[in-house]
């Protein structure tokens, strides 16, 4: 219904220009993540308990955003048609599901106001949505400074479909 004739995008080659990001973009992107950033910092110093309880919480926000960046490298990569393991995505899987079950398991768990659990859970949620827009920006950014290595990168390990 939606494809109208046209290919998958896996089965297209490998474009020939980079990819760029306007200005704007990248300052909003930028802007955006360290908004996400305070809020949730601002958060985890004021919340309420014991200090372990505090550390897991920065523990747990950490655990996501690095989780976060491990995940969008891995699904760009396999995007682009780079050889990795099964055992690979499986991890990267893995410790992202791991780290957002455990951040959400202890906001669930900690004895504060649903209120302050709220606006931790949408704090959380707005900081790893824009570390995965500014993981995909800095990676833009990066193939744009150097495009011969990502066209490189790629005839070095080319699609089933490209070869076809």
């Amino acid at each position: 219904m939606f494809n109208n004739g046209v290919r998958h995008m896996n089965s297209m080659p490998h474009p020939a220009t980079a990819r760029r990001d306007t200005r704007a973009w990248v300052i909003q992107v930028w802007v955006s993540f360290g908004l996400a950033a305070f809020l949730s910092a601002t958060g985890l110093y004021w919340l309420p308990g014991s200090l372990i309880e505090r550390a897991f919480m920065v523990m747990a926000y950490v655990f996501s955003l690095s989780s976060v960046f491990v995940l969008s490298r891995h699904v760009r990569d396999q995007a682009d048609g780079l050889p990795q393991t099964p055992m690979w995505g499986l991890v990267v899987w893995t410790g992202f599901g791991a780290a957002l079950a455990l951040t959400g398991w202890g906001m669930w768990q900690m004895p504060i106001s649903p209120d302050y659990k709220a606006y931790l859970m949408v704090c959380w949620l707005f900081m790893v949505a824009q570390a995965f827009t500014l993981a995909k920006t800095l990676r833009d950014a990066h193939e744009g400074r150097h495009p011969h290595g990502a066209t490189r990168l790629a005839a070095a390990h080319p699609r089933e479909s490209d070869i076809a």
